[in-house]
């Protein structure tokens, strides 16, 4: 369907860019099929599925393929006033789960606490997205580290149609988070919820005096690739920003191709190389909003849903950039991350 979008000139550019290192028809495509074409062949059961029907058949994205989800775990992982003080509306949990409700998103993701306060009133209304665990930032000085919040069973109490966990790749902590998620991941679809991965890199070396290689599109891409491997259904991850990472920091295992045939430097070749981690599309790539800068979030909003879908992924992860400003702003700038998806004049590169 066609769409009022306002688009800028860089957004009509990258309308025009055609992919020419991993070809679309390689790609297990979004659509209103997907699930029946990706996770029915596969060892999901009947239930997993269901709650994958719920996320995906929920909003104005419903039956589309595409997801929009707002994400607010960041009065845990950001602190609540840095979080909240640029509107202190959300400081209420109910408002959280009513921005996503009248902003048409698929689901709403956030903690145990949201969730607690008003699960009886909305688990009807909108599928919820529990986070369990969380990097907290109280402890002085401060520590980088992902740890459980509550268990599976208590999300699944709640109402939850998925729960979410991050991992950091690359950190200290990484091996004993990929154990912990791997075994929380497998209860959940015991219990039939799905399950969404944060996968974010993290580690001080990945950060040098040229570039920031925690966005590099080898990195993140093997990060999404790992995800995937341990029973992710749904791959959230920033969107990348350059590649080479493994080269310049001289680790890990590399090919030529990675980098010559594989992915370019343009912005929808770099995230194509990341949805070819999460086995060709198979599991979907839904890429984060990032911060709140003001007045330009909703081009920027834009720019990377139209990365996401012509490269091949399945929507945005989108929380400061909408409940960082008055509720009706929040909601028509959900609405306009939506129409990218919904405007069929946007297609894969």
């Amino acid at each position: 369907m066609a769409t009022s979008l306002q688009l800028t000139a860089e957004h009509e550019a990258l309308l025009q860019h055609e992919c020419k290192t991993i070809p679309k028809e390689q790609l297990h495509q979004p659509g209103a099929d997907f699930l029946d074409r990706s996770f029915v062949p596969s060892s999901r059961s009947a239930q997993v599925i269901r709650s994958l029907g719920q996320l995906y058949n929920h909003g104005r994205l419903g039956g589309t393929g595409y997801l929009s989800i707002l994400p607010v775990d960041q009065g845990i992982e950001h602190t609540a006033g840095a979080s909240f003080g640029p509107n202190p509306l959300y400081f209420d949990p109910e408002n959280i789960i009513k921005l996503a409700v009248e902003g048409g998103c698929n689901a709403v993701a956030t903690t145990f606490g949201t969730f607690g306060t008003v699960a009886r009133r909305y688990a009807h209304r909108i599928p919820f997205l529990v986070k369990i665990n969380h990097n907290e930032l109280l402890t002085y000085p401060n520590k980088f580290d992902q740890i459980m919040f509550g268990s599976v069973e208590e999300a699944w109490n709640l109402g939850a149609a998925a729960v979410g966990a991050t991992i950091y790749f690359g950190s200290e902590e990484s091996g004993r988070q990929i154990q912990e998620v791997s075994a929380a991941f497998e209860r959940a679809h015991e219990l039939g919820l799905a399950t969404v991965l944060w996968c974010y890199t993290r580690n001080n070396a990945f950060k040098t005096a040229d570039k920031d290689y925690h966005v590099s599109a080898d990195l993140t891409g093997q990060a999404n690739h790992l995800g995937v491997t341990i029973g992710a259904d749904i791959i959230k991850q920033k969107l990348p920003e350059n590649n080479g990472g493994f080269a310049a920091l001289k680790f890990g295992k590399t090919h030529p191709a990675m980098y010559e045939t594989l992915a370019s430097d343009h912005p929808i070749d770099l995230t194509r190389y990341q949805v070819a981690n999460c086995y060709m599309g198979r599991i979907g790539l839904i890429n984060s909003g990032g911060e709140s800068k003001g007045a330009t979030d909703r081009d920027e909003a834009i720019r990377t849903a139209i990365v996401n879908k012509r490269a091949g992924g399945q929507g945005l992860i989108s929380g400061r950039k909408a409940f960082q400003r008055p509720f009706a702003e929040g909601v028509d700038l959900l609405h306009a991350i939506q129409d990218v998806y919904l405007d069929e004049k946007i297609t894969l590169a």
